[in-house]
C-alpha cells in the first residue's frame, strides 16, 4: 500500500483507516491544549502547597499555560523542516507518540518541574503532528475536490477535543476515588512521592494516552505520501529551508499567512477563551450569585461558565463543518476566508461589548458566533496552507505559519487582553476583561482582514510541485 488511487472515488480501507488516525489526532489536539483549564487549579495546589490566593500560585499557572506553547510552537517550526525532510508519516507518528506517552507521563508527576516538562513535550507533538498531518491529507488525496473535504471534515474533529477533555475530566472528578491509585514504581522511587495517587487531575493528564492505542494497531497499513516518496526515491527531492519561504516568490506568501494565522489565535485565546472569566459578571449571573448561600454560588458559577463554553464550541464546531462544505464551492481562497473574517469582525467585538451586561442568553449565543467565526479559520488555514507551498517548503512553509504565527504569536494576545483590562472603564473585572476582549478581537480581526487581502489565490487546483 505505498501509493494511493488518483482521482475521486469511494473510500477504500486503507484510505478510512488514514481518515480516523487523522481525525484522532486532531481531536486530541485539541483535547491537549485544553485540558490545563480544568485542572491547574488542583495540581498546583497539590505540587507547590500555594493557593489561589497567593502569588506564587498565579505565576506558577501563567507558566504553564504560557511556557508549554512556547515550546510547542519553537520545536513545531522544527517539525515542519522535518516533516519535509524525514517523511510526513514518520513525522506524524513519532509526533503522536510523543505527546501521548508525555501526558500519560505527566500524570505520574512528582514536582511542578516535573510537570512542566512533560506538559512541553507533549505541546511539542501535538504541534509538530498538525503540520504533519494536515501536509499528509494533502498529498494522500489528489482530486481537489475530495482532498478540500478530507482535510475539512477531519479538521472539524479538533472542536470535539473540547468536548472530550471535559467529559473525561467529569468522569475523573466522578470515579477517580474508585480507581487504583498513581504510584511511582519502584525503581523510579529516586524522582519523589506521588501525594495523592486518587487526584482527578493525574487521571485526565493519563487519558493523553488514548490516540497512541490505534496507531500502535494501525501504522502497518498507513502509506507514505506517494509523491514525497518518488520525488525522494528518484533524488529529485529538494531540501528545505526556512530562508527559501522569504524568497521572491514565497515571501508574500509566508508573510501574509502567518499574520492570518496569529490573527486568528489572537481572537482565540485573547477574546473566546477568556469568555469563562466573564461570565460570573453577566448582569443575571451576578444578581443570582448575590442571592444564594456562600456555599453555592462557587458550584453555580462554575457550571454556568461550564455551560456557556460548551455553546462556544458547538459554534467552534459548525464553523468548521461550514467551512468544509464551503470549500469546496467557493473557488476564490480569499472569499472563502471572508465569509468568517468579515461578519466576525463586526459579530464578535460588539459580542464582548453588549453582551456581558445584558444577560446570559445573550452572552451564550454571542460565545456560539464567537466560536463560530474565529475557529472556522483555522480549517481554512489547514485547507489553504497545503496549496501554496511546494512539495519540498510543505512542512516548512506550515509549520512556520502555525507556530511563529499561531503559538508564538497569537497565543499571546490572551496576555494582551489581561493586561489590558487594568485599564478598562468598567466596575467589575469580568467586564474589565470583556471590554478588553472587545477590544483585542477588533484589532486581530481587522488586521486579519487587511491580510486576507495579500494572500495569493492558488494557481491550480492540483498542489503545487
Amino acid at each position: 500500500m505505498s501509493s494511493m488511487p488518483s482521482g475521486r472515488s469511494r473510500l477504500t480501507l486503507t484510505q478510512w483507516l488514514i481518515v480516523s488516525l487523522a481525525s484522532i489526532g486532531f481531536a486530541f489536539d485539541i483535547y491537549e491544549l485544553l485540558m490545563m483549564q480544568f485542572i491547574v487549579k488542583d495540581l498546583i495546589t497539590e505540587l507547590t502547597g500555594y493557593t489561589p490566593t497567593d502569588s506564587e500560585f498565579r505565576t506558577w499557572g501563567a507558566v504553564l499555560f504560557y511556557v508549554p506553547a512556547v515550546a510547542g510552537g519553537i520545536f513545531g517550526l522544527l517539525g515542519g523542516y522535518l516533516t519535509d525532510r524525514l517523511g510526513r508519516r514518520r513525522v506524524l507518528t513519532w509526533s503522536i507518540l510523543i505527546y501521548a506517552f508525555s501526558a500519560f507521563a505527566a500524570g505520574f508527576s512528582t514536582s511542578i518541574e516535573m510537570l512542566l516538562v512533560l506538559r512541553c513535550l507533549t505541546f511539542v507533538g501535538v504541534c509538530v503532528e498538525f503540520v504533519a498531518a494536515v501536509a499528509w491529507l494533502a498529498e494522500l488525496f489528489p482530486d481537489p475536490r475530495q482532498r478540500e473535504s478530507v482535510l475539512g471534515y477531519t479538521q472539524a474533529f479538533s472542536s470535539l477535543g473540547g468536548f472530550l477533555v471535559a467529559g473525561a475530566y467529569w468522569i475523573a472528578a466522578r470515579y477517580a476515588a474508585d480507581w487504583p491509585a498513581v504510584q511511582i514504581p519502584e525503581f523510579l522511587s529516586f524522582m519523589g512521592e506521588i501525594q495523592n495517587g486518587n487526584a482527578p487531575w493525574r487521571y485526565t493528564l493519563m487519558s493523553g494516552l488514548i490516540p497512541a492505542l490505534p496507531l500502535i494497531v494501525i501504522r502497518p497499513f498507513l502509506p507514505e505520501s506517494p509523491v514525497w516518496e518518488q520525488r525522494r526515491a528518484s533524488g529529485a527531492l529538494q531540501r528545505p529551508s526556512f530562508l527559501a519561504l522569504f524568497s521572491p516568490e514565497l515571501r508574500r506568501t509566508t508573510i501574509a499567512t502567518t499574520i492570518v494565522f496569529a490573527c486568528a489565535y489572537g481572537a482565540a485565546f485573547g477574546a473566546i477563551q477568556q469568555i469563562r472569566q466573564i461570565v460570573p459578571g453577566v448582569l443575571d449571573v451576578s444578581e443570582a450569585i448575590a442571592e444564594m448561600p456562600l456555599a453555592e454560588q462557587k458550584q453555580y458559577e462554575k457550571e454556568t461558565s461550564a455551560f456557556v463554553g460548551e455553546v462556544q464550541e458547538t459554534g467552534g464546531l459548525t464553523g468548521r463543518i461550514l467551512l468544509a462544505i464551503l470549500a469546496v464551492r467557493i473557488v476564490s481562497r480569499r472569499r472563502l476566508l471572508r465569509v468568517f473574517q468579515l461578519p466576525g469582525l463586526i459579530i464578535v467585538p460588539a459580542v464582548f461589548v453588549f453582551a456581558p451586561s445584558h444577560s446570559l442568553n445573550a452572552l451564550t449565543i454571542g460565545a456560539f458566533l464567537a466560536g463560530l467565526f474565529t475557529v472556522g479559520q483555522f480549517s481554512f488555514l489547514g485547507n489553504y496552507l497545503p496549496r501554496v507551498y511546494p512539495l519540498h517548503l510543505r512542512g516548512t512553509g506550515e509549520g512556520f505559519a502555525a507556530n511563529v504565527g499561531g503559538r508564538m504569536i497569537g497565543t499571546s494576545f490572551a496576555a494582551v487582553t489581561l493586561l489590558l483590562s487594568n485599564y478598562m472603564p468598567a466596575e467589575t473585572p469580568p467586564m474589565q476583561i470583556a471590554y478588553a476582549a472587545a477590544c483585542v478581537s477588533f484589532f486581530v480581526y481587522f488586521v486579519g482582514s487587511v491580510a486576507c487581502f495579500f494572500l495569493p489565490e492558488p494557481e491550480h487546483e492540483e498542489l503545487p510541485e
